[in-house]
């Protein structure tokens, strides 16, 4: 029998750990959530762990284990935050999101893979998400106000409505920039205006929708 939990505990210390994320919840959540469950099928489950991003179907990927680390780090989540996550993808990020906040609310914009994604974070046990179907650059006002939302696509722009639905005091973290290149943005929201600051380059699928890139 594969010993998965020393192939993630490995990972955090020698992929996550050694590159400064410090974050212990994030850290400890990374161990706690099995991340070769969320990888494409036919593909090796000890794969789950390399260093690298992977496909999951319909053109997209599952993130580099560092980038969901450091990203989950930068937005901050508190154990009573609600956080809006867009782009669902293969779930795995949205299962870190899980152990660290009160509630997720995902948003995927292809069906098969929200409904792949929900299917093994149920089976999982998670009970905290609430998921939904469609153009995530516009978020969900149902939900709002949230206090982090968490962007896994590169967007050209901020998308203003998600900025829109960020509670006073909260913080986006969203990839800004061409379909080729962009750079990890923190945008906190302070007495209602956007503080920015960047941080890592990095490389995303493009997110796409009415604020983001045409289809």
């Amino acid at each position: 029998m594969r010993d998965f939990r020393t192939l993630r505990e490995k990972m955090v210390k020698e992929q996550i750990m050694k590159r400064g994320v410090k974050d212990e919840r994030v850290l400890k959540a990374m161990v706690n959530v099995p991340r070769h469950l969320f990888i494409q099928n036919g593909i090796a489950p000890e794969a789950g762990y390399d260093d690298s991003a992977l496909p999951v179907g319909n053109g997209q990927t599952i993130s580099q284990p560092y980038m969901v680390g450091i990203m989950t780090e930068l937005l901050k989540v508190n154990s009573e935050d609600k956080v809006l996550e867009i782009g669902t993808g293969s779930g795995y990020q949205t299962a870190i999101l899980a152990e660290l906040a009160k509630t997720v609310i995902t948003i995927e914009r292809i069906d098969g893979l929200s409904k792949r994604s929900e299917s093994i974070l149920r089976k999982l046990g998670y009970k905290n998400i609430i998921f939904l179907i469609g153009d995530g650059t516009i978020g969900s006002d149902k939900y709002s106000p949230y206090h982090k939302i968490l962007v896994t696509a590169a967007s050209p722009d901020i998308p203003l409505s998600l900025f829109n639905q960020l509670d006073e005091g909260g913080r986006m973290v969203i990839p800004v920039g061409d379909r080729w290149y962009q750079r990890i943005n923190i945008i906190d929201k302070v007495n209602g205006a956007m503080r920015i600051r960047e941080s890592i380059d990095c490389v995303f699928v493009p997110l796409i929708g009415k604020e983001g890139f045409r289809g």
